[in-house]
């Protein structure tokens, strides 16, 4: 019985031995491997590490930076009062506030590639038109596109204020002249390289383009319906002259300048312009020059400009008087009245007529005397009527108005 009581004994030993054998290796392996830390009346939660400090070079934080030391703080907090949850949450929202800090760092740190696609950073490049129009050459800033109703406006567009000239001297657009870019370098090209030579015979160089027309949504010839004018397409200027440094104008329809000028005007102007209308072109430039830039198929150019005499200073309005070694003129009427019967010489020279019985008998005929007397009857005694003035010519009637 002792024995058997004795065995009972130690299994029961046995089995309440083995549970706390087990409490104590769980409680004890985290404590074999952890650091060195505080007493085991500490919370637990005292061991969870806290956001290191900001580094001094890092730098400075916006708004998110305030938010993360803030919440930093309160993790803090929570992690003395021993809440585990608000701890961990307010290191995850530190560890993401401090990552946001980075990217807006490096944002900011990004400078944009100058060889990346202008395309992707919505930058127009400038065409190689807009380079080549430098300020020396002519005072042209760009600006935005038009775009108007129908097809008017375009891009790449200029504003032309002046002209450059090799000497550094200006001639200046008045008023300025919105155009694309070809079209200014055309015009400025012109200026300087024909305009000036030529018009150095004068004794002055210019000063001024009078710009009559650029830009204007229109029709050709301001026709309603018509076809879209090159001026709607900021491709045309209307050019009347150019003032010169004295004051002087010289109007490139003048008829009193000089022709020689003008024709050589006439040809430069229909070496560089595929268009050029003058006067006697279509009734509507006969004050000015309309030039522009139109392309049209297998390069066709138009060039219509005459280049006008002087009128007569004082225009003919009545015949000029008949030379006195002419022959006698022959009218109808007095060829009447050779047939019905002429009055007598005397008569018609105002002279007193004698009475009938006076009168000389007629002469025999065949004889000298019926001959020279025959011969008088057939002089007129009426004079020739005066002539009559030639009508004047009516003149052509003009339309002012502009391509």
């Amino acid at each position: 019985m002792v024995s058997a009581a004795l065995a009972v004994i130690a299994l029961s030993w046995l089995m309440a031995a083995a549970p706390a054998a087990a409490r104590s290796r769980e409680a004890g392996h985290p404590r074999a491997h952890a650091a060195p830390g505080p007493s085991r009346n500490e919370p637990a939660i005292a061991t969870v590490p806290l956001p290191q400090p900001r580094p001094e070079a890092a730098p400075p934080r916006v708004r998110a930076g305030a938010g993360a030391t803030d919440s930093a703080g309160t993790g803090g907090k929570a992690a003395a009062k021993g809440e585990p949850g608000a701890a961990r949450q307010a290191q995850e929202r530190a560890g993401n506030e401090a990552g946001t800090d980075a990217k807006s760092d490096v944002k900011s740190d990004v400078k944009p590639d100058a060889n990346a696609d202008p395309r992707a950073l919505q930058v127009p490049q400038p065409s190689a038109c807009r380079l080549a129009l430098t300020e020396e050459i002519a005072v042209a800033p760009s600006i935005p596109p038009i775009k108007g109703p129908g097809a008017c406006g375009g891009d790449d567009l200029v504003r032309l204020e002046a002209v450059v000239l090799p000497d550094k001297r200006r001639v200046a657009v008045t008023p300025a002249a919105i155009m694309r870019c070809p079209m200014a370098s055309a015009i400025a090209s012109w200026v300087r390289s024909d305009v000036v030579p030529l018009l150095q015979s004068l004794g002055s160089p210019p000063a001024v383009l009078d710009n009559f027309d650029a830009y204007e949504c229109r029709g050709r010839n301001r026709v309603s319906g018509a076809q879209l004018s090159e001026h709607g397409r900021a491709n045309a200027i209307d050019v009347r002259g150019f003032k010169l440094a004295d004051g002087r104008m010289i109007e490139l329809t003048d008829r009193t300048q000089p022709r020689e000028l003008r024709e050589a005007v006439l040809h430069s102007v229909c070496t560089r312009f595929t268009t050029v209308l003058g006067p006697d072109s279509d009734w509507y430039h006969e004050d000015h020059i309309h030039l522009d830039l139109a392309e049209r198929r297998s390069n066709y150019r138009i060039c219509q400009w005459d280049v006008l005499d002087p009128l007569p200073q004082i225009a003919p309005l009545m015949p000029a008087v008949r030379p006195d070694g002419a022959p006698p003129r022959e009218t109808a009427e007095g060829a009447e009245e050779g047939k019905v019967g002429k009055p007598a010489r005397g008569a018609a020279a105002g002279e007193a007529t004698p009475a009938e019985p006076q009168r000389a008998a007629p002469s025999e005929p065949g004889s000298a005397d019926a001959a020279a007397a025959d011969a008088e009857e057939a002089e007129t005694a009426t004079p020739p009527p005066p002539p009559q003035p030639a009508p004047a010519k009516a003149g052509k009637r003009r339309h002012r108005s502009r391509s």
